[in-house]
């Protein structure tokens, strides 16, 4: 389940979509316009943004294109009521990830909103992202590039890296992570989480990824 921070200006629609998504067992941090949205952004990572366009303070477009350029990496949704090709195009530029148009089912939401998480997408203008002085992530190829050698992460371990990054220098539950790393269908293994943190830890340097006791991992990109 995900972290959502959802930007919604009528309380009857934003308290609807609240209680959904947290029945569905998402954490969701709700607020009603851009300047309060813009404090929450700064202040946590989310693995999802919620946005409506027309919003007071700062709107849903102006908001997401200044967060990007601040590198927040979190997938984006807009919920809104335009529908002109031209408004279409202005929010793919200022960096969304989907749109879902009012008046919506919560059923339709909820499809949008779990396959961005479950592909583990985070929006990333770069292709390559500089994890440290002698190391850098290829996100579209998995490939992690260390003193100009190539070695090419299997699906755990870049689903694995690409969540840490998305929250890095915070302590992610092991019950999230095993969440993440396998679907419904498949059994989840600590022993095989381990393994996968092993690896990476070979590649990238043990010091960057902590084991916190009886919590879970943290992810630190700093020297």
């Amino acid at each position: 389940m995900g972290s959502i921070l959802l930007l919604e200006d009528d309380a009857n629609l934003n308290e609807t979509v609240t209680e959904f998504l947290e029945d569905e067992g998402h954490t969701v941090i709700s607020v009603y316009d851009g300047y309060e949205a813009q404090e929450k952004l700064y202040e946590s990572k989310y693995d999802l943004l919620l946005l409506d366009v027309n919003t007071p303070g700062i709107n849903g477009f102006d908001l997401l294109k200044q967060a990007r350029e601040s590198d927040v990496l979190a997938p984006a949704i807009f919920i809104t009521s335009l529908d002109s090709v031209d408004d279409l195009e202005k929010g793919f530029e200022s960096g969304c990830d989907d749109y879902i148009r009012k008046p919506f089912v919560l059923k339709e939401l909820k499809i949008r909103v779990e396959t961005l998480l479950k592909r583990g997408f985070f929006h990333q203008s770069k292709e390559v992202i500089q994890i440290s002085d002698t190391v850098a992530y290829h996100i579209e190829n998995n490939e992690i590039i260390v003193d100009d050698k190539t070695i090419t992460l299997g699906q755990k371990e870049s689903k694995l890296l690409k969540l840490f990054m998305k929250n890095d220098g915070t302590v992610i539950a092991h019950e999230r992570i095993y969440e993440h790393l396998w679907d419904y269908d498949e059994e989840s293994s600590d022993t095989a989480l381990r393994t996968y943190i092993k690896n990476l830890r070979k590649i990238i340097g043990k010091e960057k990824i902590v084991s916190i006791k009886k919590q879970g991992y943290k992810f630190s990109s700093k020297e």
